[in-house]
């Protein structure tokens, strides 16, 4: 026997009893736990008659232990009984009742919030039509030249020329820590060192040894270089220039493009690809502006513990992330100068939004009565056994069927909105 009451957002209390035959059998159980326990002269520890070991074991310990091995039982009952969709773990806050008839205890339970729908059927979706530009393909080219370039030795350097140096500063005639580097390739005019060093190298030739007199900016983060003037000790190795290849049919062979041998078809296969990119973007762009006048339609009070666990869901994601890049999540902090909790407040805003995003696609999904065939579990299996080289029965034995029926009807919901709406 039970009871529901929801509360506020989306937590409420489930009082659920325990009596009759089932309450005797768990007290009984109970006791027979506890007496093993109990130790009586004149007999071996669980040995002795029940009537002299209950004078030992007072009844009130026998309920406490009884409630506490069935418990779980009963809250499980009482999320049957109503048909819960739990999404934290429920917490035992009370215990009203405990008699030897009767106990009564209280959970305290987070379920899925209801979603209250908007329009989410003929809302606006407008992809905005794309064009190429001419300057467009031009700096596609440019940059397939330069991707193309070669590196060529010569004499005298230039603005945009790549120098390869050794140097290292001093201050007021002591060198200092990070200011040394040997072969170091540097492109003149790139302003990637300190303002006025690269001008000074201008001109420059291969074996030149110059000192570069320079003062670090007032902001540099190092604070004892902060403002100050340095010398940088140089010597040039090489001079190189890049050299950019004709913009002629033999470069466009050289791209190695399908189907494209002429500089006329590399600059079309270009436009196709630009085209391709930017109708893609505007249709991204389109879809989001019509996923969000649905979610914020919506109305639905999401409980805290859901955004939580989509926060540690997505922090874990970017831990991998960084794993894959050969960095751990405690040093990516320490070089941020970050906390834990900083990084949870990063991620909580758009763990938010993942979530009522998904909640509103089940909500869709319901009220629409969308269905998942089992053809359509059979497809998804074998996409992703496509995806990562594997064996359809292999991705089966590691991806329960029902976590790709849930992602099908999301995804048949989302689609339905899209394909209703009105273009």
């Amino acid at each position: 026997m039970s009871n529901w009451e929801l509360k506020e957002n989306s937590i409420g209390e489930l009082k659920v009893s325990i009596e009759g035959e089932a309450w005797k059998k768990a007290q009984d159980k109970a006791f027979d736990k506890l007496a093993k326990k109990v130790e009586i002269a004149g007999f071996r520890k669980g040995q002795a008659p029940r009537k002299l070991v209950e004078k030992h074991i007072s009844k009130q310990n026998v309920m406490i232990e009884a409630i506490e091995s069935v418990a779980n039982d009963m809250l499980q009952e009482g999320i049957k009984e109503h048909g819960l969709e739990v999404v934290a773990r429920p917490e035992l806050k009370n215990l009203d009742e405990l008699q030897e008839d009767k106990a009564t205890v209280t959970f305290e339970v987070t379920v899925k919030p209801e979603v209250e729908l908007g329009e989410y059927k003929g809302l606006p979706y407008n992809v905005e039509n794309v064009e190429v530009s001419e300057e467009e393909i031009a700096n596609e080219l440019k940059r397939l030249q330069e991707r193309y370039a070669e590196m060529q030795v010569k004499e005298v350097a230039e603005n945009g020329d790549t120098v390869t140096i050794d140097f290292e500063g001093f201050k007021d005639g002591v060198a200092f820590e990070g200011g040394k580097a040997e072969k170091y390739d540097l492109v003149l005019g790139s302003n990637s060192f300190i303002p006025g060093f690269e001008d000074q190298l201008v001109g420059t030739k291969a074996e030149d040894e110059k000192e570069v007199n320079v003062s670090f900016p007032e902001n540099y983060h190092v604070k004892d270089l902060a403002g100050a003037p340095v010398v940088f000790k140089v010597k040039v190795h090489e001079v190189k220039t890049k050299v950019l290849p004709e913009l002629d049919d033999e470069f466009a062979k050289d791209v190695n493009a399908q189907g494209v041998e002429t500089i006329e078809q590399l600059k079309e296969h270009i436009k196709s690809n630009l085209t391709n990119d930017k109708t893609k973007a505007a249709e991204d762009k389109a879809l989001n502006e019509l996923m969000t006048k649905v979610v914020d339609g919506v109305k639905v009070d999401i409980p805290q513990a859901m955004i939580d666990e989509e926060t540690n869901s997505l922090i874990n994601d970017f831990a991998m992330r960084l794993q894959q890049q050969g960095m751990g999540l405690d040093q990516f902090l320490k070089m941020t100068n970050q906390s834990m909790d900083t990084i949870k407040e990063q991620f909580a805003q758009d763990a938010q939004n993942k979530v009522k995003f998904r909640l509103v696609l089940e909500a869709i999904a319901n009220k629409e009565g969308l269905t998942v065939e089992e053809g359509d579990v059979d497809a998804e299996y074998k996409n992703i056994a496509d995806s990562y080289g594997m064996d359809v029965e292999e991705v089966k034995k590691l991806i329960p069927a029902e976590n790709l029926e849930y992602d099908v009807k999301i995804r048949k919901a989302y689609d339905l909105i899209k394909d209703t709406a009105s273009k």
